[in-house]
């Protein structure tokens, strides 16, 4: 018998991790960070609720932290298994990881100095650039629709999700005595509209299927809609001569925005003349990105033309600001300008230094190009509730414009999702929606009952037997 238990993204839309036990192994799929509140990161610290020594295997659906974020406590843990992920999520997982326990060392040193000296226990970070080390070592690449046999009885084949560069829908088979099990988890579905990768892979068979629902209760804008409504927030932002501030995310949406920018200067209708990627881990995700084009679509026969030469052959004034001293430098700029700097959500990194001298500006566009999880700074900009904001020390009168750009989510949204989900044929597999807020999974709950095809909300800790 083989069973699957939901330990995290249940309820939320962080730390992914599902554990698979057939009568000989176990499996995780994904090992993420929890992000979010402090309450909701506070989940990172506490123990495995199982001995990782025990873990045969990880199978990875994509590099974003909140689905790999945590692989490197599990190897500090005691793993030792193998790491299934696609190619060209291989050198992101590096990228991502590498990133994370510098600036989780980091920021443990700079609390661990106030407690120290309001005579405090000191905190342990998560894991050390040795347990990343170690991590890295474990990774066993796999090419698209590869059937590839990870443990005895077992195999995994990894399908274009359309996320980001190197996400995959994975699909196990599980053969149980006479017996073939098919469990299909989508990872993080991708937008069919993204303007780099391709539409996600459509599979139609399965006995358990795992399914995403960042946007289970809403659709987005129509894609041309938001382009428009982009072109206008450049344009005014010109004219007033403010500075246009968004915050990105690394891997997938920094990628896309260069895109979509690049189209609007080719259209003559973009006025600034600079901009600015302030992310050193952006420009190194940005050069991955470029270095496997092959993997993108080929809507655009310009961009295809174009691609292969880098992203600043593609947008024209395109300065990527790498040290701390250019992101300085960035600071000091009045108006006239477009900065896209991490993190996406604004809990950290170079975005709040952006924010912190922007946001009061009554000239300055804010532009949220992505998913705002509870509890995070962007989404406490998003919801507009709050006419002064703490940032890095300071008080800050929100005085920006703040613009939500939904239809250029890399995640698909409730239509998107029901009709990928259609083409699972009769007998339509047992289906759990996961990754999701509470509000989200349970519209989209209610769209699959109404159906006839009854979904499932699991709750942390729960375990299913197929």
């Amino acid at each position: 018998m083989t069973s699957l238990t939901f330990l995290g993204a249940t309820g939320q839309v962080t730390g992914s991790c599902y554990l698979l036990e057939t009568g000989t192994h176990r499996i995780l799929l994904d090992c993420g960070l929890f992000q979010g509140s402090k309450e909701t990161e506070k989940q990172n610290e506490a123990e495995f609720p199982f001995n990782p020594r025990s873990i045969d295997a990880v199978v990875l659906s994509h590099a974003h932290l909140d689905h790999c974020g945590r692989l490197p406590k599990l190897v500090k843990d005691g793993f030792k298994g193998r790491v299934f992920l696609t190619k060209a999520s291989f050198p992101l997982l590096e990228l991502m990881l590498r990133d994370a326990v510098h600036l989780q060392l980091r920021d443990t040193e700079w609390e661990n100095k106030r407690r120290q000296r309001a005579g405090k226990k000191l905190l342990e970070p998560l894991y050390e650039l040795d347990d990343v080390e170690t991590l890295l070592k474990l990774r066993q690449p796999v090419a698209y629709s590869e059937e590839k046999e990870i443990l005895a009885g077992i195999t995994v084949s990894f399908h274009e999700a359309g996320h980001i560069l190197g996400s995959s829908i994975v699909r196990l088979r599980i053969k149980d005595h006479d017996e073939t099990k098919t469990l299909v988890f989508s990872g993080d579905l991708g937008n069919p509209k993204s303007p780099l990768l391709r539409d996600p892979a459509i599979l139609t068979e399965a006995d358990v299927l795992l399914l995403e629902s960042t946007y289970g209760d809403r659709d987005h804008k129509p894609l041309e809609n938001t382009l428009d409504e982009l072109r206008e927030t450049l344009e005014e932002a010109g004219k007033s001569g403010g500075n246009v501030i968004i915050p990105a995310f690394a891997v997938g949406r920094t990628q896309d925005l260069i895109y979509w920018l690049g189209k609007i200067q080719r259209q003559g209708r973009l006025p600034q003349q600079q901009i600015y990627l302030d992310s050193p881990m952006a420009i190194s995700a940005s050069e991955i990105y470029a270095d496997n084009t092959r993997l993108f679509n080929i809507d655009d026969p310009e961009f295809t033309k174009i691609a292969p030469q880098g992203w600043q052959a593609w947008l024209k004034g395109l300065i990527y600001s790498e040290t701390a001293e250019e992101s300085m430098a960035v600071n000091r700029i009045t108006g006239g300008a477009i900065i896209i700097a991490g993190s996406g959500m604004c809990t950290g990194g170079r975005i709040r230094h952006h924010l912190k001298y922007n946001l009061w500006r009554r000239n300055a566009h804010i532009i949220i190009a992505g998913f705002q999880a509870e509890g995070t700074l962007g989404r406490t900009i998003v919801d507009g509730r709050k006419k002064y904001l703490k940032i890095l020390g300071s008080e800050i009168n929100v005085a920006a414009k703040i613009h939500t750009l939904g239809a250029l989510s890399a995640h698909a949204d409730q239509s998107q999702l029901l009709a990928w989900a259609s083409h699972f044929k009769a007998p339509k597999p047992r289906l759990y929606l996961i990754h999701g807020e509470k509000t989200a999974a349970l519209s989209l709950q209610t769209c699959f009952n109404r159906t006839g095809w009854n979904a499932t909300i699991p709750k942390a800790g729960d375990r299913i037997t197929f």
